[in-house]
């Protein structure tokens, strides 16, 4: 009995290859899109993301000021503009890669803070886990 090895055709890498990389752009739009809302709501309604949160909290004071959250707000769309542009470096996914990063430690820091607060850190989590999912994808071969 002799051990057959099945053949991949010429053409399946290269429709993997596409296939990962359309699947990695719909995971970039989808976190840079996530990070930009959530960042116009602490820079633009700060008043309203307070109030939501501490009703859902219990009346626990949100603990970030707003320079803190505008701070926090700024990293975010710095880390959203990132992962949608592509930048004149070598290698030219080094701007992705950079920005990927910077959101999964801004998750980590999130999840830190959610957890203090006795909160669920399930959307930092996940939300880190897309910023790592692109930025293992986007890593140069």
């Amino acid at each position: 009995m002799q051990l057959q090895v099945a053949r991949i055709p010429s053409g399946y890498a290269k429709g993997v290859g596409r296939s990962m990389n359309s699947l990695h752009w719909m995971a970039q739009i989808l976190l840079a899109s996530v990070f930009l809302f959530t960042a116009a709501g602490k820079l633009f309604a700060y008043e309203k993301v307070v109030k939501v949160v501490e009703t859902r909290s219990k009346g626990r004071p949100i603990s970030m000021t707003r320079w803190q959250a505008s701070v926090v707000a700024v990293a975010e769309i710095l880390g959203a503009v990132g992962l949608l542009i592509q930048g004149p470096v070598e290698p030219p996914q080094l701007i992705v890669l950079c920005a990927a990063a910077w959101l999964a430690l801004l998750m980590v820091g999130a999840g830190i803070y959610h957890l203090f607060r006795h909160e669920s850190a399930a959307p930092s989590v996940v939300l880190f886990l897309l910023a790592l999912f692109i930025l293992v994808g986007r890593w140069p071969q």
